[in-house]
């Protein structure tokens, strides 16, 4: 289990209105672009260490600073980046976090995007199976997570929910890599694309 003050880089949406703090709300994620050396080097080091200084990163790609600057800018309005403080609800006071099995009536993709709105539900995905989407809700006790599943079962397009409490964190890790769907193609675009913003 990470500790508090760690921070991830995570592929996470930029979407409308505000959330705790002041943030952006995240909203549906889309499948990344395809990615080249130099994404795929900056993610992969900001997922190891998410204050990896971009001086430290363009250094062991071999790039300018000027290009990792303006290629973390790019991943983060494409939604496959953000670099954010992980907490460990439980560990906060946050009594009550669950994650709520959902069944609608028609496409989930309404109750999704309501769900997405709302300041407890942290994670919010479309799935196969007995459910149609699962949200993961953070309440400060069990009086504030009855009131959420309650506004759930309350929305018109559900049909039923099941709860599951969490009673621990046991792992939570966010440094799953990169994946491996790039090809040599991708890296040669990914280095004449570094060249022509090193000269930009």
């Amino acid at each position: 289990m990470r500790s508090q003050s760690e921070v991830r880089a995570s592929r996470e949406a930029s979407p409308p209105g505000v959330g705790r703090g002041g943030q952006a709300r995240r909203g549906p994620v889309s499948r990344a672009p395809e990615l080249d050396r130099v994404d795929r080097g900056i993610i992969h080091a900001l997922q190891r260490n998410g204050r990896e200084s971009f001086r430290r990163i363009a250094a062991d790609l071999g790039v300018s600073e000027a290009t990792v600057r303006a290629r973390y800018g790019r991943l983060c309005d494409q939604s496959i980046l953000q670099v954010t403080g992980v907490t460990n609800p439980l560990g906060l006071g946050f009594d009550s976090w669950a994650m709520v099995g959902i069944r609608t009536s028609g496409p989930p993709e309404v109750v999704a995007d309501e769900l997405s709105q709302w300041e407890e539900a942290d994670y919010v995905v479309v799935t196969t199976g007995r459910f149609d989407l699962l949200a993961e809700v953070v309440c400060a006790d069990r009086r504030g997570l009855l009131d959420v599943t309650n506004r759930i079962r309350s929305l018109p397009e559900v049909v039923s929910t099941e709860t599951f409490l969490y009673l621990e964190l046991w792992k939570q890790l966010y440094d799953w890599g990169v994946g491996d769907r790039g090809d040599a193609n991708a890296a040669a675009r990914g280095d004449r694309d570094a060249v022509a913003e090193e000269s930009a």
